[in-house]
């Protein structure tokens, strides 16, 4: 419970956590934050990992002249697409293994499976839709790989979805982070932020309530 407390506090200030680690580790904060876009975006078992808000925050703050936005653009840009990579790999290669058993207790089945419909909708664009959608974008690339989807298709996708979702939420916290009303409330907007990423995950979950709602009725 103390875990989940802490990983919360350190969503809702982060801000002052990027801060701090600057103030002690200057330079390094750039390793940091290359190594948590890579995690979540490479590493299956990590969606949990604040990506849109963190994107946003580092904007903020590079916009004080701590951070050079320009190089941290890119270096973030360059973890999206390792990170991508990385999990198109695992899922072509560990992917069919992780889940010959539907009782996988490495993955969430129903991630896999939500995903794989996006795919069906909407083809190789779901690489650049999930860019934006918290843990679809750290599913696509796996089932990308699972797919065996063809990796220069798949790159130029990847490629193309890092570049508008870093662009996006870095250049969007650099502009309108440190606005008053954005600043003072920073903790509602990194909500805001959260809520409205997962709008989609929503709308799907009552979609499928309601079919299967319409179905149970037809049944009865």
């Amino acid at each position: 419970m103390e875990l989940l407390t802490d990983f919360i506090d350190i969503v809702l200030h982060l801000d002052r956590h990027l801060v701090w680690l600057i103030e002690n580790y200057e330079s390094w904060v750039y390793l940091v934050l290359f190594l948590i876009i890579f995690c979540e975006t490479g590493l299956v078992i990590m969606p949990f990992l604040p990506g849109d808000s963190l994107l946003f925050v580092a904007g903020a703050i590079a916009a004080n002249g701590v951070m050079d936005v320009q190089f941290l653009v890119m270096l973030l840009m360059l973890a999206a697409f390792a990170g991508d990579n990385t999990n198109y790999w695992i899922g072509r290669y560990l992917g069919p293994k992780i889940f010959s058993r539907t009782d996988s207790r490495i993955l969430n089945r129903k991630h896999l499976d939500k995903t794989n419909l996006f795919y069906k909708k909407h083809g190789g664009k779901t690489i650049i839709f999930a860019r934006f959608l918290p843990i679809m974008r750290t599913f696509a690339p796996f089932v990308a790989g699972i797919g065996h989807m063809t990796y220069t298709t798949f790159m130029s996708y990847s490629a193309i979805g890092g570049l508008f979702w870093i662009n996006f939420f870095v250049f969007g916290g650099y502009f309108f982070g440190n606005v008053p009303i954005v600043k003072d409330n920073l903790s509602f907007f990194i909500l805001g932020i959260v809520f409205i990423s997962i709008i989609p995950a929503i709308i799907q979950f009552v979609r499928i309530w309601f079919e299967r709602s319409r179905k149970n009725k037809s049944q009865s």
